[in-house]
């Protein structure tokens, strides 16, 4: 799968997940934001509880979507199984031995999630996809048998 739409995805720094939904039986809909380092709001971060955090934090810039950052929502008809992890958690583990395409939104060839679906499902006709997409707030894995559509709905 190589859209300019993927692209697109994969072109940008951060991503937020904005919403998730099931919009008919089997299916997932997904929002996800583009967001930059907000260079207007650098050394305006909010004077930290802890003391000792004032010093990391001076020069500090929030990470979140601004002007011009783009919505991109990401269809699949039909999904075999998805999972929602929230980031910090999703960032941990050992995954040297994992392979994909791709940079916020990849394609798993082989992929722990895969080796999960095999022990777990089976009666599939078709080989299932692994797609990723990581984001600052969550990280969420869909298995499918066809890739989804991606589409840019807006800009903020």
């Amino acid at each position: 799968m190589k859209t300019p739409e993927l692209e697109a995805i994969n072109s940008v720094r951060y991503l937020f997940l904005r919403e998730l939904s099931e919009p008919k039986d089997n299916s997932l809909r997904i929002v996800v934001e583009e967001a930059v380092v907000n260079e207007a709001s650098r050394g305006q971060i909010a004077e930290p509880s802890l003391p000792e955090l004032a010093e990391i934090l001076k020069g500090a810039a929030y990470i979140e979507s601004t002007d011009g950052c783009r919505i991109f929502e990401i269809l699949w008809d039909h999904y075999v199984a998805y999972l929602v992890t929230e980031e910090c958690v999703g960032s941990c583990g050992k995954h040297d031995d994992e392979e994909f395409t791709g940079k916020l939104f990849r394609t798993y060839s082989k992929s722990h999630f895969l080796e999960l679906l095999a022990k777990d499902t089976g009666g599939h006709f078709e080989p299932v996809v692994h797609h990723k997409l990581v984001c600052e707030n969550h990280i969420i894995d869909v298995a499918s048998v066809s890739d989804p559509a991606i589409h840019v709905i807006e800009t903020t």
